[in-house]
């Protein structure tokens, strides 16, 4: 989703409470888990439910 709307890491971390994009770029390569506050964030900045985030085999909705 973060791509789709050309969203830089750094900006959506920001616009979530993060300093910068690291922690996101961390979840996004798979070298963190992503904590549940962090999917909580994402999924109300993206206007999409937690589970959404978390389901692999869903398609998620175009922004």
């Amino acid at each position: 989703m973060r791509v789709r709307q050309q969203l830089s890491q750094i900006k959506l971390g920001q616009a979530i409470g993060y300093a910068d994009g690291s922690y996101i770029s961390e979840v996004e390569t798979g070298r963190k888990k992503p904590t549940a506050e962090f999917v909580f964030k994402v999924a109300q900045f993206f206007n999409v439910s937690a589970d959404d985030l978390l389901d692999d085999s869903r398609e998620l909705p175009a922004p």
